[in-house]
């Protein structure tokens, strides 16, 4: 049956705003192209080759499962990154490792990841006229896990640096490298968070993208939508060894501080508090007197540094420090290791539920932080309390030592079902304060124990394998 005249006007008219639809959001999506052909030429490609003793191996980044000697994957990744070696020295082989990078200045400085570069014994860079220049190591530092590389070479192409700072949750980005040595691949996607602390990585905020990265990205460039970068692929998560949808990037703010002080003095000098730090949670805020949990709550505080000389102590919750909110415990490591040694800065924190305010003087990270190893099982004098199901023990004098601790602290022999064991107690802990209040004997935490209000939660300071933790014990009503 024909259409009428306007029902055909109506039809057309809805097709033509149905295309124009389609039309302006294809419009919406980035081009990435003008992007790849101005600044593809200033990402490069590194391989590094190094002797090594025992079993050849897979990069560091790529933590792979254990794979089945037929396995297809496995005999990709050694036909890329030479799991099989080259022979040499009995006992010994020639390792290769592949990464990415991106030139910084025209005269020869790259930026890279330490990783890709660490234990080299030669680091070759191709450019991306297939060009191999040899490069020198200028320095590196293992905490950012950040290189700085200088080749023999002028006029080169360079990217432009960005800010961090900057880049918003959601924005578009992109990255250029070599995954499992595929030279100049070109990836997309979104800024999926910014600020993430990564196990072992208390210094770096990483920021979080849903951007393709695979083996062979490390150290190469992530750019925003202006062309410039941003932040420098560093890890991915992963259970399989590949992408899964999450990639880190190290800021390029910080990557620059980084790069200033290699090449001024050759190291990297980062501000220190000397404190271990935790996450407050609900029942830790309301064991504190806090409306909410905040902060970042400090757990053990080391002899003679900068937060012990300003009076810092343990249970304090430090919620702003130099003028920047503290409201995750991750966020206060890197704002401290940005901070110039030396300078003086406010510190506001929270003790026993009343705002104080402190000045400190912040001092010089140590290459090493010292952390009391645990170890030694107790001389047994156990007492047991049927309220919280928890047996616990003085220390002998052998335990102490062990232990680093001189005074007080009660072990915990055994934990039954029951209140202690629902806040996390294990067997084995050391127990060294409890609402405040130092534990100095078995008897005298059952004492203290006895004390608390049913109902409410207490925050219990433990020692477990050598490091400080708070728990929150929620206190039986009745």
């Amino acid at each position: 049956m024909p259409l009428s005249r306007g029902t055909a006007l109506c039809t057309a008219l809805l097709i033509w705003l149905l295309a124009g639809a389609g039309i302006a959001q294809a419009r919406e999506l980035p081009d990435f192209t003008w992007m790849v052909e101005r600044y593809g030429p200033a990402v490069v490609n590194i391989s590094t080759t190094q002797k090594v003793s025992g079993s050849p191996h897979l990069p560091p980044e790529l933590n792979l499962p254990d794979l089945p000697e037929d396995s297809p994957l496995r005999d990709f990744l050694r036909r890329f990154f030479g799991e099989d070696g080259e022979g040499g020295d009995e006992g010994t082989f020639n390792s290769k490792s592949l990464g990415s990078g991106f030139v910084i200045s025209r005269d020869g400085y790259l930026l890279t990841n330490y990783h890709v570069i660490r234990d080299a014994d030669e680091i070759i860079v191709r450019l991306s006229d297939r060009r191999e220049l040899i490069a020198e190591l200028i320095g590196s530092d293992e905490r950012s896990d950040l290189a700085l590389l200088k080749v023999d070479a002028d006029d080169l192409p360079v990217v432009d640096v960005g800010s961090s700072e900057d880049l918003k949750v959601g924005e578009w980005v992109l990255a250029i490298g070599s995954p499992f040595g595929f030279d100049h691949s070109v990836t997309a996607g979104i800024v999926s968070a910014k600020g993430r602390s990564l196990p072992n990585e208390n210094y770096v905020p990483f920021i979080q993208t849903d951007v393709a990265i695979n083996p062979g990205n490390s150290g190469g460039p992530l750019f925003n939508l202006d062309g410039e970068v941003v932040g420098i692929n560093s890890q991915i998560y992963s259970r399989t060894g590949g992408f899964m949808g999450l990639s880190f990037a190290i800021p390029i703010d910080m990557a620059m501080q980084v790069v200033d002080q290699l090449k001024t003095q050759g190291y990297v000098s980062r501000g220190w508090l000397g404190v271990l730090i935790q996450n407050v949670t609900r029942d830790l805020a309301e064991s504190f007197g806090m409306d909410q949990p905040r902060g970042a709550l400090v757990a053990q505080v080391m002899p003679d540094s900068p937060a012990a000389k300003a009076g810092i102590q343990v249970g304090d919750v430090i919620v702003e420090f130099d003028g920047h909110v503290v409201d995750k415990s991750s966020e206060l490591p890197p704002l401290v290791g940005a901070t110039k040694v030396g300078n003086s800065v406010p510190v506001k924190l929270i003790r026993a539920g009343k705002q104080r305010n402190l000045k400190i003087e912040i001092g010089e990270l140590p290459e090493e932080e010292s952390i009391a190893a645990g170890g030694g099982k107790p001389e047994p004098s156990p007492i047991e309390d049927s309220r919280f199901g928890l047996t616990v023990a003085d220390l002998s004098d052998e335990q102490r030592e062990a232990l680093g601790v001189e005074q007080g602290g009660v072990m915990v022999e055994s934990v039954k079902p029951g209140a202690a064991r629902a806040a996390g107690i294990r067997q084995g802990d050391l127990i060294l304060r409890l609402n405040n209040q130092d534990v100095e004997s078995a008897e005298q935490f059952r004492e203290l124990i006895k004390s608390l209000p049913g109902g409410k939660s207490a925050a219990l300071l433990v020692q477990r394998d050598g490091s400080p933790l708070f728990l929150a014990l929620r206190v039986p009503a009745g």
